[in-house]
């Protein structure tokens, strides 16, 4: 019942700052003056074309961006009629995209599952790989295999993710046959889901997976790392040493899960670095997730689709924060119950 109340209440707090939050990036994004349709508009009438300059003003007007900052973002979340009676974020309205001319929805659909598949297969290859080195380093400090890791981990660290790319783009290639580009085989686009269509999009997560998610990697072993040597220096450790306990027992009932509080925490702030990590990466490798859509949106100035967007990565945010929140609270109840059973 405590951990049912725990989960509800972060839940809750999760809704909550999500409705703030979505008040700092409406406001955000219409600090820049002028927005697409008012540059078009402009250039319009540097042009003569007035019906053009006709066809933007009821744009304008359609989805209320004449009206004052304030009452926008209502009708964009949905909290006030439009044009259009109740019609926003709440009810699952996106807006539209004047540069693309076309409903954010259609836009980004098969973008935000792409960026969910391959954020996903990299938190999976970051905890796969952190996780055995990270416990590997510590448990033989000093040895020739946490200086080997180390030197991994600092390369991994060093190395950007877009030269990391354009390597493995070229050498993946060459010598172990990867396919370049993309998510999966042009000739599965808008084809339904089949056997072959995952074998394909498995191959194509190879290199992705590898390059977004090695600094990740790297740097949460060395956190790990860090905090296992210091629990293993600690007191109760060595007596348990002195009293004959195995030391893999020992390690993995103590010292392993309290410095894994900080490694599942991480889980919160992982996910939106891994989204915005990744943009120039998806444009190296062609990869059609939600980066390349939101350097485009910001570029021109298209509201709608920059809002959308944003407010998906600080929905991931969120998410992963509920995630690590509800875990570490299984691995530490003290986390639960915040000290109120003493």
């Amino acid at each position: 019942m405590a951990m049912l109340r725990f989960a509800v209440f972060r839940l809750f707090t999760m809704l909550s700052t999500l409705m703030v939050v979505s008040v700092f990036v409406y406001a955000i994004i219409n600090l820049p003056p002028g927005d697409f349709l008012s540059n078009q508009i402009n250039e319009l009438r540097a042009t003569g074309q007035s019906a053009g300059i006709a066809k933007a003003e009821f744009l304008r007007q359609e989805f209320s961006m004449d009206q004052p900052i304030w009452k926008q973002y209502m009708i964009w979340m949905g909290l006030v009629p439009g044009p259009h009676g109740f019609a926003g974020m709440l009810q699952g309205e996106f807006g539209w995209s004047f540069e693309f001319d076309k409903p954010v929805s259609e836009l980004v659909g098969g973008a935000l599952w792409m960026t969910i598949l391959v954020n996903l297969a990299a938190v999976v290859f970051i905890y796969a790989v952190a996780l055995p080195l990270g416990v590997l380093a510590a448990a033989r400090s000093k040895t020739w295999i946490d200086y080997t890791s180390a030197f991994v981990g600092y390369l991994g660290l060093a190395t950007p993710n877009f030269l990391l790319a354009l390597i493995l783009f070229y050498y993946g290639n060459r010598y172990l046959n990867l396919p370049i580009g993309g998510l999966m085989d042009p000739k599965f686009e808008g084809e339904p889901m089949s056997f072959e269509k995952m074998k394909s999009v498995l191959i194509h997560l190879i290199i992705p997976t590898f390059v977004i998610g090695t600094s990740g990697a790297a740097g949460m072993m060395q956190r790990l790392r860090a905090n296992l040597l210091d629990e293993l220096g600690k007191p109760y450790v060595e007596t348990a040493r002195a009293k004959g306990m195995r030391e893999s027992a020992m390690l993995t009932k103590y010292p392993l899960r309290v410095a894994f509080n900080p490694f599942v925490a991480d889980i919160g702030t992982l996910i939106p670095s891994l989204v915005s990590g990744s943009v120039l990466v998806s444009v190296v490798l062609g990869l059609q997730t939600i980066g390349p859509v939101l350097l485009q949106a910001l570029k021109s100035q298209d509201v709608f689709l920059s809002a959308f967007v944003l407010m998906f990565v600080a929905l991931l945010t969120l998410i992963g924060t509920l995630v690590s929140d509800l875990l570490l609270a299984l691995l530490d109840p003290r986390i639960r119950f915040g000290g109120r059973e003493r």
